[in-house]
């Protein structure tokens, strides 16, 4: 016996939508139609739009900032296999494997058991924390930070104490405190301190799990 026997639709009340690639077709006409993209590198376009559609605000296209060479950075080093260093589970099950040019790994390292303790002893979040656990897998990694402001100031941190640099940078967390602040330390890292790799953000407190793994998919795939 089937798991779906005995189940069945019920009767439609309502006018939608309900056919997949129809919906993806039609929502991306929507943010083209309704999004100024005109700021946005060209070969970025498709990124932003997929980080709009994971936001569901066409007016995010006035906020983000794009590296001019994240798209190509970030997409060598996944046709070379690189891994995804990701802060939080959310965004790690929002990656379309099948987008992946090399089966790519996507890591989170937020339940690893060491995490607790260095937290504690280093008086910060988990997140942060987990961070450290990046280093060994960090140089020419795609790094995408969508949930904690911490993890991407603790990764700057690293980067500025020299550790491994990756080779692209999705730098999104959300929040009310420090979110702003860590993006724009993003942000300034090249011109601050002299050390220039690509990233996408967005200024201010918008950002997220589902807007960081739109942009990981887009990433890693010319095809919308």
């Amino acid at each position: 016996m089937s798991q779906t026997d005995g189940l069945r639709r019920p009767r439609r009340r309502y006018e939608y939508a309900d056919s997949g690639p129809a919906i993806y077709v039609d929502s991306f006409a929507t943010i083209r139609r309704e999004a100024d993209l005109r700021a946005v590198p060209a070969d970025a376009e498709k990124l932003a739009v997929r980080m709009i559609h994971g936001s569901g605000q066409v007016d995010l296209a006035a906020d983000l900032v794009v590296h001019p060479r994240v798209v190509a950075a970030a997409r060598a080093a996944l046709c070379a296999g690189a891994p995804i260093l990701c802060d939080a589970t959310m965004v790690v099950t929002g990656v379309t494997r099948s987008r992946l040019p090399k089966d790519n790994d996507v890591r989170c390292f937020l339940n690893d058991e060491r995490v607790p303790g260095l937290a504690g002893r280093w008086r910060t979040t988990r997140t942060a924390a987990a961070v450290s656990l990046w280093e060994p897998y960090l140089d020419g990694a795609v790094v995408a930070i969508g949930n904690a402001p911490t993890a991407l100031f603790h990764l700057l941190e690293m980067i500025l104490d020299g550790a491994p640099r990756p080779a692209a940078i999705v730098g999104c967390p959300v929040g009310f405190v420090g979110a702003a602040e860590s993006k724009q330390a993003l942000v300034d890292l090249a011109d601050g301190h002299g050390i220039d790799i690509p990233y996408v953000t967005v200024r201010g407190r918008r950002g997220g799990s589902a807007m960081t793994s739109s942009a990981l998919n887009a990433l890693a795939q010319e095809q919308e």
